[in-house]
């Protein structure tokens, strides 16, 4: 049941963390004048709203099962890049936000568990263990020790905030960072349409190849500098 109740928190702060990088996108949206997502109710943290029933449930419950990791997505919000203050560099804003959102969520769940009075050396073990997926052993690291058991929520949210941002920055399209590319780098809309169409394909296709190596290092990286921060050690 231990083991249940972890992994139910696993996929919530997946799932919470989705949506804030959502809601974001919409609330730099109003900012820069466009209130489409204001006008769809999406703006709001209600779950309803956001889930995508294929990638915010049925699949990080059947990567769950299958792996013991987990990943998903929700609704995009809409936005109307024409109603924008800024037409070059406003759908770049309202892409970033995301990443951004899950930046500053990871970092202020580091500087929570800097403030935990909990040893480096139990910090570090339950960072390898949220990050292996080891749930049997995480369970048996912090039941019955509330401070462990904070970390550990705040390490998975850590763990997915910082994979989050990291992967949607990414300048491939349908990820954000190709909106600050396509701002950069200037290509016909014939080739971004292709882009648009193909993209998830291309992106899966680099995942799968020795191609994706600088993201692994960038994500260690990323992961290693937070859970420092959170006074873990060699956590990857």
């Amino acid at each position: 049941m231990d083991q249940v109740i972890i992994i139910a928190f696993y996929i919530i702060v997946l799932v919470y963390s989705i949506i804030l990088h959502e809601v974001s996108h919409g609330v730099v949206a109003l900012w820069l004048g466009d209130k489409t997502a204001k006008y769809a109710g999406r703006l709001s943290l209600e779950p309803m709203r956001h889930i995508d029933w294929f990638g915010s449930v049925l699949l990080p419950l059947l990567m769950i099962m299958m792996t013991g990791f987990a990943f998903g997505w929700a609704k995009p919000v809409p936005y109307n890049p024409f109603n924008l203050r800024f037409k070059k560099w406003g759908p770049v804003l309202v892409a970033l936000s995301g990443p951004m959102t899950n930046f500053l969520i990871a970092f202020v769940a580091a500087i929570g568990g800097m403030m935990l009075a909990v040893p480096s050396s139990a910090k570090t073990t339950i960072v390898q263990q949220v990050i292996t997926a080891q749930w049997i052993d995480l369970v048996q690291t912090i039941v019955g020790e509330p401070l462990l058991i904070v970390f550990a929520v705040l390490m998975m949210i850590i763990f997915w905030n910082v994979l989050l941002a990291t992967f949607n920055i990414l300048p491939i399209p349908p990820l954000d960072g190709s909106k600050l590319l396509f701002a950069i780098v200037p290509v016909s809309e014939r080739v971004q349409m292709f882009f648009e169409q193909w993209g998830f394909l291309i992106l899966l296709m680099i995942l799968m190849t020795p191609l994706a190596y600088p993201f692994h290092i960038a994500l260690r990286t990323l992961w290693t500098i937070f859970v420092t921060l959170a006074g873990a050690s060699d956590c990857t």
